[in-house]
This record gives C-alpha cells, structure tokens and sequence, in this order.
C-alpha cells in the first residue's frame, strides 16, 4: 500500500511514497507523505481528508494499526508509519493503518455526534465492529440493533449501543500478569468507569472471575522497558499499597490509555 518496494534501498529517505489509511467507515484514503515521516507527520496529512465538519475534532481521533481482527493499536506519536508497511508488507490486506477514535468519554462522545454527522458516521462503523467483536454486549438487543445498522439510522443506533454494557470499554489481547496467584491470564480492560482485569485461561478464554480498580485508587503506573510490563501500584484499605505487573505486548498503548483518562477526566473538572 506505498508505491516504493519494500526492497527500495535508495539512500534517499525523504523520498515520498502513498500510504493507504482505512477511515473508520471503512474507506480507504491515500495521503503522501515522506518515508521518515512521523505520525503525528501522517496524521496531520490525514485530517483534511476525515471530511470533520469541525477540524478541531480531529483530536478525538488519532492512527492506529490493524495488529489483530479485535484489536487495533494507537501509534505512538514519534513512530514511522513507513516502517510499520515494511513488516506487513506480505499481508493479504490493503493496509495495517487506520483512523479510530481516541475519546473514551461517552458523554463527550454524545455532544459531539450530535454536532457533527460525518463524525457520527464514523462512530456508528466502529460501534457495528464493537458489537461485531463482542465488545459492545448487545445479547438480548442484538436484534434491536441489527435493524438499526443503516447508516441513516446512525443517531438510533448509537443511542442504543451507547446504551448497553461494554460501550466505553477498550480491551487489550489476554496476557500473563502476576495479579493472579494461581497463574492464567488476564484481559485489561479500560473506561471511564475503571481499570478492569478479566481472569482468562493461558488460551484467553474468560473465566467468572475480575478485579476492577477505581482510578482514584491508582496512584502510580509505568512501563518497565527491562521486564516488558506494565506495572500499576493501587492503595488498598487498611493495607499497604500493592504493585502489579501486567506482562502486555501493548504496554506502551496501556499507559497512554491510562494518560488519556487521566486528561479527559480534568476536562470535566476543569
């Protein structure tokens, strides 16, 4: 999905090559951008094709890769795009990169479909691939909601989906972590509500059990490079604090998530 060949090894790296980028309604768009550009870079070139009626909306949404059928994963702001299309250059898919919302709060959310239809539109898609996955637990209003999937009952739609459980959750992949005595993993799950953790089998089937944690109990979260973990110390009553380690390939992701909580939670205090 760039024009140069993986193998291109001209020593001239700002040469330009077209990047297809999957929008949330499921249409690909190409932007041109250099070879050593950034995603914030990429991202910036990406805006005016999102077709926003405000552009200032655009911060609710950011690049991310297709890492897995449920679950895509925010870029960093200093990655290089291109080098993600070298390593997925053999995928039978037309790119790993798309455009997903960066927002957790539903309120916010609400306030803003409400305002601007193309970003209602790109919530609506998302919303069918929440449900679609699982995320979003429609069981008994599934029906409901398949008859509401047309893009000209978005506004029903959305009304419905933000409705029912799972809505505001992002999960990550199952992996090990040390907060389970007896072994197996967990899911991370994050919202506005909390931090959760989903007991789950080493295959990531889940099991009857969770753990979830309020945010005002969090009081220090990391990465830490040498281990591979993201590792959260939370205050318990009556007891001294206690760290957990969380062993995610999306460690990195999980800390930003924690950060943009913290950040949209002071834009309603403020």
């Amino acid at each position: 999905f760039l024009t140069d060949s993986p193998d291109d090894d001209s020593p001239n790296v700002s040469s330009p090559v077209d990047i297809k980028i999957m929008l949330p309604d499921r249409e690909l768009i190409t932007v041109q951008v250099r070879k050593t550009a950034t995603a914030d870079e990429v991202y910036a070139c990406t805006v005016p094709k999102l077709g926003l009626q405000s552009p200032s909306s655009a911060v609710y949404f950011y690049l991310f890769e297709i890492v897995e059928y449920s679950f895509e994963r925010k870029l960093e702001s200093n990655e290089f795009p291109h080098h993600l299309y070298i390593q997925n250059y053999s995928t039978a898919s037309a790119t790993c990169l798309c455009v997903r919302k960066w927002l957790f709060s539903a309120p916010l959310e609400s306030r803003l479909t409400a305002s601007d239809d193309r970003l209602a539109t790109f919530m609506f898609w998302m919303s069918i691939d929440a449900v679609d996955r699982g995320t979003i637990r429609a069981e008994d209003r599934l029906y409901e909601l398949k008859a509401l999937q047309d893009a000209s009952r978005k506004h029903e739609y959305l009304k419905l989906a933000t409705s029912l459980p799972g809505y505001e959750e992002l999960q990550f992949p199952h992996c090990a972590s040390d907060s389970r005595k007896t072994g197996g993993h967990v899911i991370p799950t994050v919202s506005m509500g909390g931090f959760k953790l989903l007991a789950a089998s080493d295959e990531g089937v889940l099991e009857n059990q969770a753990v979830e944690f309020d945010w005002d109990t969090i009081t220090q979260y990391e990465v830490d490079e040498e281990c591979g973990a993201f590792v959260m110390q939370y205050t318990r009553p009556n007891r001294s604090p206690r760290c957990i380690k969380i062993f995610s390939t999306y460690s990195v992701f999980l800390k930003e998530c924690f950060d943009r909580i913290r950040e949209e939670k002071s834009w309603t205090r403020d």
